[in-house]
């Protein structure tokens, strides 16, 4: 079964996959509206607090709630809690930031092959790429988007994870023309409500895995399911 397999298998590919594709992604959106960078976001060593209520994508019937507080360049604390989602198998969840994104999360309308399913990719144009990786233990840049033994799995189909000090880091993609972002930068984008949490494993055929026989493969990574990677609950750090 997918659940126990993929603790064994690298994520090198995967990552370095994912990550194109997520550049790819960005640079297809127009133009968002101009960003200042520099004093809009007042004192950077002031703590800032954002939540978001996060929503069901494809159907997957979970919701949830997340918590960042902010100060600097670093995420101080992270609480994300959720329920509904696919029970005892593994969650992927990232925060997402573009500059030439609508930073908010998708709806219909970035379904582009009317299939009645929302992946990774076509959510890009709304969320963006990923900007931090919500790991439970190790790396929390991009290069972890992929690390699924890393993510947290849902027992009985929640999670509260919570994690401390988790710094941004500079995210190719995120920034003016498909550019690099520096992690200040995105750092002053989450603070002025701009990022968005997305947890991601949908079970389609509820046979209580991720498996190929809904979806296919994922866009990320062929050898893995698009169960594993299209996105359940999306919301906004307001």
């Amino acid at each position: 079964m997918l659940r126990t397999a993929m603790h064994g298998r690298s994520m090198r590919t995967a990552s370095t996959t994912a990550l194109a594709l997520c550049a790819v992604g960005v640079l297809g959106v127009g133009p968002a509206a101009a960003h200042d960078d520099h004093g809009r976001s007042g004192d950077r060593d002031k703590v800032v607090t954002k939540q978001a209520d996060l929503a069901a994508l494809n159907g997957s019937g979970a919701s949830g709630k997340a918590t960042v507080v902010v100060r600097g360049d670093e995420i101080l604390r992270v609480r994300v809690r959720a329920e509904g989602l696919t029970p005892d198998a593994p969650h992927a969840q990232h925060i997402h930031y573009g500059q030439q994104a609508l930073n908010e999360c998708p709806g219909v309308a970035q379904d582009l092959d009317a299939d009645g399913r929302l992946t990774t990719v076509e959510g890009i144009p709304a969320y963006g790429p990923v900007a931090v990786s919500l790991t439970t233990t190790g790396d929390t840049s991009p290069a972890s988007v992929l690390a699924v033994p890393r993510y947290p799995f849902a027992e009985k189909g929640r999670i509260n994870y919570r994690r401390t000090h988790v710094p941004f880091s500079d995210v190719a993609g995120a920034g003016a023309g498909g550019g690099t972002a520096s992690a200040a930068q995105v750092a002053d984008a989450v603070r002025r409500g701009e990022g968005v949490v997305v947890v991601h494993g949908v079970d389609y055929d509820g046979d209580g895995t991720y498996s190929f026989s809904r979806g296919g493969a994922s866009e990320l990574d062929p050898s893995l399911p698009a169960e594993a990677t299209d996105p359940a609950i999306c919301g906004l750090l307001r």
